[in-house]
């Protein structure tokens, strides 16, 4: 069967797709290795915006609050061509990486990471708000603008050494996902990387994670 397509920007663009030394072309051969994907960031990137993803993604001025332009992916997860494209390439790079469960933090997290674990046909682990996750869990507090939040995972939702794929809608300043990654870290687990459909870099939240390595499907640098 041919692989599926997704009429994007008015081209039907196949939305399985692998890196390979041209670009990009269907899937059909072999898988990248995971140096080969971790290192093709700026490739994915041209395929997403082939694709003309950012079209589906909108800008709000002053949301949350005066000052701030929100990214706005609503108009994206309503799209079905949009939605299936945006997971495949944030997947994509870590097929036949040994990932072993997708890790995903409220609210958007939930998701792409359950769609992301689904394309990858593994499990997916929720992090909460406090006092949402019924038995014992782990917490980490994290620093906001104005005082600290809290996130928690249930303390057996990982295991010692399992490889863990964090996915999230966005890299912004970072908080959230660093506190993901202290919750994986203190159960034993181990970060393959993070994957977010957009990153903000001028907010540095590449630089609150530390060595964990990121993908990103669209950047937006300024």
């Amino acid at each position: 069967m041919a692989p599926a397509r997704a009429a994007v920007g008015g081209a039907g663009v196949p939305f399985f797709a692998r890196v390979s030394p041209g670009g990009w072309a269907p899937t059909g051969g072999p898988q990248p290795r995971r140096g080969d994907a971790m290192n093709s960031g700026q490739v994915w990137r041209d395929v997403s915006e082939a694709a003309d993803l950012r079209r589906l993604i909108r800008d709000v001025p002053d949301f949350p609050k005066p000052g701030v332009l929100f990214k706005d992916i609503t108009p994206l997860l309503r799209d079905a061509s949009g939605l299936a494209l945006a997971v495949e390439l944030m997947v994509q790079p870590f097929r036949g990486t040994h990932v072993d469960v997708v890790v995903g933090a409220e609210s958007r997290g939930f998701i792409f990471g359950t769609a992301a674990a689904k394309s990858l046909s593994v499990g997916f682990v929720p992090i909460r708000k406090p006092g949402k996750l019924p038995r014992s869990t782990r917490r980490v507090e994290y620093a906001l603008e104005y005082g600290t939040d809290a996130l928690e995972m249930h303390a057996d939702a990982l295991q010692p050494g399992q490889n863990v794929l964090i996915v999230d809608d966005v890299l912004a300043t970072g908080g959230t996902l660093a506190a993901c990654c202290g919750l994986v870290r203190a159960a034993g687990a181990r970060i393959q990387a993070v994957a977010v459909l957009i990153e903000l870099p001028k907010l540095g939240g590449r630089a609150l994670l530390g060595d964990v390595p990121v993908f990103s499907v669209i950047s937006y640098p300024k």
